[in-house]
């Protein structure tokens, strides 16, 4: 019943996209006023999944193909720019950084959930 706990690993993945968005965002506020800076931000949770499970996964830092703590490549958002050139949107990056807190409350709910399910399958409540 339990062979495949993938669930877990999944939940794990959302937490850490989770921390790697509040991190950028932080970033970008950090250099809201930074003439020249350009603001940066990660895709969806969902297309960091597909990508993770369409190649090949790394077990060992050792392995072909890269590492297992791999993060995700950023990008430069391509946002209207202040006339110094920013593209810091305090606006964009204060909903930005309320979502990433959501994925990651997210995150911990479906570990919760599965955690219980599990102790109730084991009958150690």
């Amino acid at each position: 019943m339990f062979q495949n706990l993938d669930i877990f690993r999944t939940a794990m993945a959302m937490a850490q996209h989770a921390g790697h968005q509040q991190a950028v965002s932080a970033q970008n506020i950090a250099n809201a006023d930074t003439p020249g800076y350009r603001a940066r931000e990660l895709p969806e949770f969902t297309e960091t999944l597909r990508a993770a499970q369409g190649g090949q996964r790394a077990t060992r830092g050792g392995h072909l193909n890269g590492h297992p703590d791999r993060t995700v490549a950023t990008a430069e958002r391509q946002d209207a720019q202040d006339p110094n050139g920013n593209t810091v949107s305090l606006e964009l990056e204060m909903i930005e950084a309320v979502n990433a807190k959501r994925q990651h409350d997210r995150a911990l709910a479906i570990y919760r959930s599965n955690m219980s399910v599990l102790r109730a399958s084991l009958g150690k409540n």
